[in-house]
């Protein structure tokens, strides 16, 4: 191998290392929008902003783990637990400030803060439990922290209907119940044929239904508020009934490990 092959094979390891290394930057990144909804929170500014910043951090965590995989991150980039910083972003951005949000706006009945911090804490044993993550069998082990979608509909309910903070609240508790209870939730881009498809180009809908009401957050005008917003329950309710059915299901095939939980 003659002097020039070596220098380019160096700069080839080289490009490929620093390459892994920025996926694991740009998957930090994703605590810098965090920052920017805590801001607004903190500063009172319309909670449309806040969904704004969460949406993008959103993007980048859905983004960042094929990339790493591509890329092979893991073998490259080693020095940095890519699987560490996306617990700590998805912490801030799924629980902690859309929680935070769901407080300051007071949109739970008092003591608000009692509810948020449980479900704080539930969420982050959620986060710490080693088994919550089976990716191998397409699921997560209790309800996988949505918390940044209830505070999207918390802020909906209690603004548009007399009765959307009871709501919220059962809604709250019933799932800082499921975060610990042994039942699972199909990871989306991991859920069984023929599921995959529809779990995936129905989420991309559903998102939709979600933007068109983002425009007016938290305020729904008429059509909205008993025409679309129900019609936007659709897809989470489904969600939930797959991720049983599919549960139950793969209980049920010999030597599979979800059936000892």
């Amino acid at each position: 191998m003659n002097e020039d092959d070596s220098a380019r094979e160096r700069a080839a390891y080289l490009g490929k290392k620093t390459r892994a290394y920025l996926v694991h930057v740009y998957t930090a990144s994703g605590v810098a929008f965090a920052f920017l909804a805590a801001r607004d929170i903190a500063l009172e500014r319309e909670a449309f902003w806040v969904f704004v910043w969460l949406i993008v951090a959103g993007v980048i965590d859905a983004t960042d783990g094929p990339l790493a995989r591509r890329w092979n991150v893991k073998t490259r980039a080693p020095r940095i637990g890519g699987d560490v910083i996306d617990d700590i972003v998805d912490y801030l951005t799924f629980t902690f400030v859309p929680l935070f949000l769901v407080w300051r706006q007071e949109w739970l009945p008092p003591p608000e803060a009692l509810w948020i911090i449980l479900a704080m804490v539930v969420s982050l044993l959620g986060f710490a439990n080693t088994a919550a993550k089976q990716t191998k069998d397409g699921f997560f082990r209790g309800f996988p922290s949505y918390w940044n979608i209830v505070a999207f509909y918390v802020g909906l309910w209690a603004t548009n209907y007399p009765w959307g903070a009871t709501a919220s609240l059962i809604a709250v508790l019933v799932l800082a119940a499921l975060t610990l209870a042994p039942v699972r939730f199909i990871y989306p881009n991991r859920a069984p044929p023929p599921w995959r498809g529809i779990v995936i180009w129905g989420a991309v809908g559903w998102m939709g239904l979600l933007l068109v009401m983002l425009m007016s957050y938290p305020d729904l005008s008429g059509w909205a508020a008993w025409g679309l917003m129900p019609l936007s329950l659709v897809y989470p309710a489904f969600y939930f009934g797959l991720s049983f059915y599919l549960d139950v299901q793969s209980r049920r095939e010999p030597g599979d490990p979800g059936g000892a939980t």
